[in-house]
């Protein structure tokens, strides 16, 4: 990859990169987080012991980690329909060349 810096000073193409990881880093958390959501739904199911309000917690819990996924699925759907209508690579950001 090129350097960020002509003598010294910041080019704004290092804001491609600085995105990029970003973005990569806001994916791999909401990931995670999806992911203890629905154990934590799943764990509070187990032992609501028919509790009803325990019951609906955990009902609520799940259904907000799949509305999650759905979410993050669907933004990824857009990202790609990006892709394809404009050419630009929207995993790594670069651009296509003329």
């Amino acid at each position: 990859m090129e350097s960020c810096s002509i003598d010294g000073v910041v080019q704004i193409t290092c804001i491609i990169p600085l995105v990029a990881n970003v973005i990569r880093a806001v994916v791999a958390l909401g990931a995670v987080a999806l992911f203890v959501m629905l154990l934590a739904g799943g764990f509070n199911f187990l032992f609501s012991s028919g509790d009803q309000k325990k019951l609906e917690a955990a009902r609520g819990t799940v259904t907000q980690a799949i509305v999650g996924i759905i979410i993050m699925s669907v933004a990824f759907l857009i990202l790609r329909t990006i892709q394809l209508f404009t050419g630009v690579d929207v995993s790594t950001l670069q651009f296509p060349t003329p």
